[in-house]
């Protein structure tokens, strides 16, 4: 049977895809940073990156996944997203999944049942921010609903894989946050807008390591010490790349141990902190190390939503390799 799509669909699958191109040109761009001289290259000048095309990683394959599924279906139905995250990695397994997404993924591409699969894989679900990485189109698609709607798509999304009450509420947060993105869009460079998208994912995000870390994030200052900027060729004012992220990282994590609570508090800072800059967004989320494509999917997901497709550099977006949808 034809699933019945929303009236307004054309519209949430157009915000659905302004999410993914945020989202796959941060991870791209992130994961060439992996490299030291790519990473001290773009930190010193945010065009001084290596040519493309950017491999986009398994971050932009199960975004692509969602995106797909929402196309057809209009909402999550997990069984079909499962399908869909199995096929892709079939498809194309060299993406950089982890151990245990490519044994859950064999699994279900042989016929397995998700839940079956999902809970021999880890017990209890997993929290790793792989529920985070890829939501970004949920969030542009629905961003027009409630935050309560959100949240609910959310986590049925993640459950796909990350049914832990971490991964769940890691999922929340950062769809939330890319949400409020979009209803603030008018104004993402008001430092209530900024504060508000806090206000909104503390709101929805369950009791969790996740929330209480965007908690410690909200009291955490924008206006950070910085060196003297210099301004660039272009006209561009940049940060030199040795500024340090230390103790932010400190406080909130910046990824290195894959999970939603190392992640998402600091992306959704990164994210807040620059919500009408993506490239500042992502450059920042650069500085930080850590999970560097991931940070940087989910971050770029979330600004995008506020900028708008002309706010993501279209450079960058050139040197991104083609999305295949």
């Amino acid at each position: 049977m034809t699933p019945t799509l929303p009236a307004d669909h054309p519209a949430r699958i157009a915000r659905a895809a302004l999410a993914l191109d945020g989202l796959s040109v941060g991870d791209a761009l992130g994961e060439t940073c992996f490299r030291d001289e790519n990473f001290e290259a773009i930190l010193d000048d945010p065009f001084a990156t290596t040519r493309g095309p950017w491999s986009w990683t398994d971050d932009t394959a199960m975004a692509l996944g969602i995106y797909e599924v929402l196309h057809e279906h209009g909402r999550v139905d997990q069984d079909v997203l499962a399908r869909r995250f199995a096929t892709r990695f079939e498809a194309e397994p060299w993406r950089g999944y982890g151990p245990g997404a490519i044994r859950l993924l064999a699994e279900v591409a042989a016929g397995g049942d998700w839940r079956v699969a999902a809970d021999g894989v880890f017990r209890g679900g997993s929290y790793g921010n792989g529920s985070a990485m890829r939501i970004a189109p949920l969030a542009g698609y629905f961003a027009d609903d409630d935050y309560a709607a959100v949240a609910q798509q959310a986590r049925l999304s993640a459950e796909v894989k990350h049914a832990h009450p971490e991964g769940v509420a890691g999922a929340i947060a950062a769809a939330v946050a890319g949400a409020c993105a979009w209803k603030h869009r008018a104004t993402p460079a008001d430092p209530a807008t900024k504060r508000g998208l806090f206000d909104a994912v503390l709101a929805h995000t369950p009791v969790s390591e996740v929330r209480t870390g965007v908690a410690r994030a909200a009291a955490i200052p924008f206006e950070l010490p910085e060196p003297a900027v210099r301004l660039l060729d272009h006209g561009m004012s940049v940060q030199p790349f040795n500024t340090s992220m230390t103790p932010i990282v400190r406080q909130l994590g910046n990824g290195s141990r894959i999970s939603c609570q190392d992640t998402v508090p600091f992306c959704v800072w990164a994210a807040a902190r620059h919500l009408d800059d993506y490239q500042a967004a992502i450059v920042t989320t650069i500085r930080a190390r850590g999970d560097i494509d991931t940070n940087c999917a989910i971050v770029g997901g979330i600004v995008a939503l506020a900028v708008g497709a002309g706010g993501i550099p279209k450079e960058w977006r050139a040197d991104r390799e083609e999305l295949v949808v």
